[in-house]
Order: C-alpha cells, then structure tokens, then sequence
C-alpha cells in the first residue's frame, strides 16, 4: 500500500484495527514509536546497483490499556512527517515486535489494516539462470535439466 492510500483509508474508518498475517489483532492500545523512510541501497547478485525506499511505521504495545490513537492522530502524525518524504508516494513497511521484530507490507480489507508477509527474491533470476517458469521433471532427473549456480556461472 502507497502512503497515499493509507491516509485515503485513514479518513473512511472511525477506529483503526491492524491484522497480522496469522489473523491476530494487534492490541488496540498499540503506539506508533516511529514514523520513517528508509532507504536501502544495494547490489542485486546481478551486479545491478539499485535503490530502495519506503515509509516504515513502528508499531509498539505496552501496558497502557486505554491508550487508543483515532486515524485523524495517524493523519495529523503523517502530515507532520511528510517532509521526510519529499512529496514521494512510497509504499509502507510495517514493524511490529514479535519473536524479533517483524517486517511487514499493508493492505486494507473489510475496514481493517492487514498486515501482509514480506519475502524475499532474486532480482537477477537471468544472471543466475533460474527459469521464469518452474521445470516439471520426474524425480531423478532433476539433475540433469535444472541449473545452479557454479563458479563460472557469474552467479552470486
């Protein structure tokens, strides 16, 4: 989701619920520690240089039971913030504590923010010859038909 649609949604709802992946809610009573942009730059394992960056929001609960943000706080806490941003629509990680701390894509169903998996991928899939599409083989002859990568493969 875009910074842009989350403040969208923000106006069309009178209480803010976020789901975790697992179906859980986050409790009510969360706080939102951080508000950010973070900017990743890196290489892929296709030595292609690339530039990321996304609005992160940090969610934290204590034990503050009655403690509640209304959207119109989020919306005030985002226009204070929006400089940051320099007038970019960057899509939104979500952090949030569990075993270590989680990060998570979002998405809006049924009045509710839901927190979605991140994963991660090979951006270089043609530099390292891994098929678009997944190879059907029998069982034994994987071998002969799937690449990987070799120390003259260029790959990684």
């Amino acid at each position: 989701m875009k910074l842009s649609q989350f403040k969208n949604h923000l106006e069309t709802v009178d209480q803010i619920h976020f789901v975790l992946p697992n179906g859980t809610k986050i409790p009510s009573h969360f706080h939102i520690t951080e508000v950010g942009m973070t900017t990743k730059q890196f290489t892929d394992c296709g030595n292609t240089f690339r530039i990321s960056k996304t609005a992160t929001f940090q969610l934290w609960t204590s034990i503050d039971f009655h403690h509640r943000l209304e959207p119109k706080k989020i919306l005030s806490i985002i226009n204070a913030t929006e400089k940051m941003f320099a007038g970019e629509d960057l899509d939104i990680e979500i952090e949030y504590q569990q075993e270590t701390i989680g990060k998570f894509g979002l998405e809006f169903n049924n009045n509710e923010f839901v927190l979605t998996n991140t994963k991660t991928d090979c951006l270089a899939k043609d530099n390292c010859g891994i098929p678009i599409e997944k190879i059907k083989a029998k069982i034994g002859e994987w071998k002969e038909k799937a690449s990987c990568c070799t120390p003259e493969s260029n790959c990684c």
